[in-house]
C-alpha cells in the first residue's frame, strides 16, 4: 500500500491532535448561527483577529438578519472597512441577510446547497457553517488545510475539492467532526507555509514532510 494512504499513520496524525487539542474551536467570535455565518463571509482573504475586531461591536447591534438589513450597507461599511474587500463583503452580506428574510424565514439553513443558494457563501464557508454550528462533519478546505494535507499526505490534491473529498475518504470516522479545526490551526501555527516549525511539530514523525507550499 503506498504510503500516503497509511490508514494508521493517518489515524496515528488525529490521536495525537485530539490528545494535544481535545476540543478545537473555531476562532472567530459568533454568538449565533447567523453571526457565524456573517464571520465566515467576512473572514475570507482576512484574517480571524481581524475580523472579530471589526465584529465586536457590530454583533451587538445587528446579530439578526433584521438587524443587519435595518443597519444598512452604508453603516456596515463604517464597522468592517478595516478588513479586506470590505465594500464587497458589506453587499454580500446585506443580501444574504435579505435573502433569509425572504426565503428561510429569517434562519440559517442547515443544507449545503440552500446555504451556498445565498450570495457570498461559496462551498467553503457552507461547510464552515455546517460544521461549527450544526456539528456535520463537513471539510472546509482553505489555503491552510490545503498545504497541510497535501504535506502530510492525509490528503493528496491539486485543488480544493480533491483534498476535501481526499479528507473525508482516508480520515476515521470519530476524527472527521474535528479534523477541519486540527488542521487549520496546525497549519496556521505550525505548518506555515514558508517556514514550517517541524521542530514543534507534534506529528512531525509521521509526516511526509512533501514540498507544498
Amino acid at each position: 500500500m503506498p504510503k500516503f494512504l497509511d490508514y494508521q499513520r493517518i489515524q496515528n496524525i488525529f490521536s495525537r491532535f485530539e490528545k494535544n487539542n481535545p476540543n478545537p474551536q473555531s476562532e472567530l467570535n459568533y454568538t449565533n448561527a447567523f453571526t457565524l455565518l456573517v464571520a465566515v463571509v467576512l473572514s475570507a482573504q482576512s484574517t480571524d483577529v481581524g475580523v472579530n475586531r471589526a465584529t465586536k461591536k457590530l454583533f451587538q447591534i445587528a446579530h439578526t438578519p433584521e438587524a443587519m438589513v435595518d443597519l444598512g450597507e452604508n453603516k456596515l461599511i463604517s464597522h468592517i472597512k478595516t478588513i479586506g474587500l470590505y465594500k464587497n463583503k458589506a453587499k454580500n452580506v446585506i443580501k444574504l441577510s435579505q435573502t433569509l428574510i425572504e426565503k428561510f424565514d429569517g434562519k440559517v439553513p442547515s443544507s449545503r446547497q440552500a446555504l451556498e443558494s445565498l450570495p457570498g457563501v461559496g462551498r467553503k464557508t457552507a461547510n464552515v457553517v455546517l460544521n461549527v454550528w450544526f456539528d456535520h462533519p463537513a471539510q472546509a478546505v482553505d489555503t491552510h488545510i490545503f498545504r497541510v494535507s497535501n504535506r502530510t499526505g492525509i490528503a493528496l490534491g491539486k485543488d480544493v475539492g480533491e483534498v476535501e473529498r481526499g479528507i473525508e475518504d482516508n480520515t476515521p470516522v470519530e476524527y472527521q467532526k474535528n479534523a477541519h479545526h486540527w488542521l487549520i490551526l496546525h497549519g496556521r501555527y505550525i505548518c506555515k507555509a514558508r517556514k514550517p516549525n517541524c521542530n514543534q511539530c507534534p506529528i512531525e514523525d509521521l509526516c511526509l514532510k512533501r514540498d507544498v507550499n
